[in-house]
């Protein structure tokens, strides 16, 4: 093996990045994101800033990574351009102050649109595996994302080698790229087990410009303990689903699931295998976290179809102690099949994401805090909400100590529109939205997910246009949020004052 490729560090892998080189990165969140050589880069890139001299790279990944790559990098002012989606606090910060060009996509479109050219292909592909062999076959590790597409297009390819992760995690994925239009054929999932491609990406060998051996843990986050507002969350959505069941909306076997990442999508999923009236499901989603392990665990759900293993460093280190257990309840997909619009729809996903801010009408910002300040991107939630079976946003009522509410007469950035939004649930209650004229959603919205103080105060503003279709003041529909940049907080907001 060692005849066949080069062995180096991650500063020798590094020292073949330049000014300007664009990057493709495996992973998807966290899990599965090389770790030594972005750190190298972001190394070189400080040393040569420190003589002077220009040092930034465009960057692809397949969602939000670790700190090891965007936050190095961020902190380093290395960064030329990124997309899709990111989470880290530093990188947040470096593209709210306009010091890293960041645009915002539907995760499972960017696979696609660089192979058809919209956006430069990237110089490399930079991946994190478990096992390789001398033909250039290698496996993944705890995530997919774009590593196909990017290991496809570019033209060398640095892996690291990260012996944390056992070659027995071969046959946990199933790599497939459809093709591109006008040869593109249906995409033959038809439920969350079926599998239609291979175990392993292979390249040519000679792309292999280096390996770099690591040990090294993921880099996921713990998630914040349940309280009472996302505990009643979570019971919220699994009475719902439970009362659609027995109304035969649902089949009795259930459908399967779709859950956004974050500690209320966490807290979420708990509560649905504690619901006794929902029977054992699967799931097919783009992240799985821990909630989705423990539920496994305890036989309520029956298998998982992802992108990522977003778990924790304990519940995956268990899952590698038992794989075999898992073998068969697992499975790893790139985005571009994991979040597609068509499997979505064709298997009929009960989809469960989160919001910033609703609107009284039912559309939603899930990215943009007062409209301008990207929090971190749409991510997955786009690809599920318009082709969901039932789609359904979960957002605490009330946010800085009741200060803000999450529900507003006009959201200040609209991600998902009214068109494609069915539920909306708070710890109040659940707001069905379907079949209802807009007038008939804010009334609905404004009695089930309203915090109390917040009511009347919205009840007045639908009164403002007088009779209308939609009962939307111009002049008054940011008011809330004006009143919360004067003062610090939404409440005592009188509409008068903005009319």
């Amino acid at each position: 093996m060692q005849q066949t490729f080069k062995f180096v560090t991650a500063e020798e892998a590094a020292s073949y990045v330049n000014d300007g080189d664009i990057i493709g990165f495996s992973g998807f969140t966290p899990a599965g994101c090389p770790k030594d050589v972005p750190t190298a880069i972001a190394k070189r890139a400080e040393a040569f800033h420190a003589e002077g001299k220009p040092f930034k790279i465009g960057i692809y990944t397949g969602a939000s990574t670790g700190d090891s790559l965007d936050g190095v990098l961020a902190r380093a002012n290395a960064i030329l351009f990124r997309t899709p989606y990111q989470s880290n606090k530093d990188l947040r910060s470096a593209l709210n102050d306009e010091r890293a060009p960041y645009f915002d996509m539907h995760l499972s479109s960017l696979a696609q649109e660089l192979r058809f050219g919209f956006m430069k292909k990237p110089t490399f592909a930079i991946l994190e595996i478990c096992d390789l062999t001398a033909d250039g076959e290698f496996v993944l590790t705890s995530a997919v994302g774009i590593s196909p597409t990017v290991a496809q297009l570019a033209d060398h390819i640095i892996l690291e080698w990260n012996h944390n992760h056992p070659k027995e995690l071969r046959g946990f994925h199933d790599i497939y790229e459809p093709l591109d239009p006008p040869f593109r054929r249906e995409l033959q999932v038809y439920k969350p087990t079926d599998r239609i491609g291979s175990a392993v990406i292979k390249v040519d060998p000679s792309k292999i410009l280096c390996v770099v051996e690591t040990n090294r843990k993921d880099e996921v986050g713990g998630f914040t303990p349940t309280d009472a507002v996302t505990d009643q969350i979570g019971a919220n959505v699994a009475i719902f689903l439970a009362n659609e069941i027995k109304a035969g909306r649902v089949p009795k076997e259930c459908l399967p699931i779709q859950s956004g990442v974050g500690n209320i999508a966490n807290a979420v999923m708990a509560s649905l295998g504690e619901n006794p009236d929902i029977p054992p499901f699967e799931m097919y989603t783009e992240v799985i976290q821990d909630s989705v392990i423990d539920l496994i665990n305890k036989g309520n759900i029956t298998f998982a179809s992802g992108c990522s293993l977003t778990v924790t460093v304990p519940v995956l280190d268990a899952i590698y102690a038992n794989l075999e257990f898992y073998r068969d309840k697992l499975l790893l997909r790139p985005q571009e099949i994991s979040n597609n619009p068509e499997i979505a729809r064709r298997l009929g996903l009960i989809t469960i994401n989160t919001a910033l801010e609703a609107d009284i009408f039912g559309n939603v910002n899930s990215t943009h805090v007062l409209g301008s300040k990207m929090m971190n991107g749409i991510g997955g939630s786009g690809d599920f909400t318009r082709n969901a079976y039932i789609s359904i946003f979960t957002t605490p009522s009330t946010a800085k100590g009741n200060k803000i509410s999450a529900i507003v007469p006009m959201v200040t950035h609209v991600d998902q529109s009214e068109h494609s939004v069915n539920i909306i649930i708070t710890e109040h209650g659940i707001a069905d939205l379907r079949g209802k004229s807009p007038v008939q959603r804010a009334e609905e919205i404004i009695e089930k997910c309203v915090a109390p103080e917040y009511k009347q105060m919205l009840l007045d503003y639908i009164k403002l246009s007088g009779p209308t279709h939609t009962p939307q003041n111009l002049s008054a529909c940011f008011g809330m949020h004006m009143q919360f940049e004067k003062t610090g907080s939404m409440l005592g907001t009188k509409w008068e004052d903005y009319i």
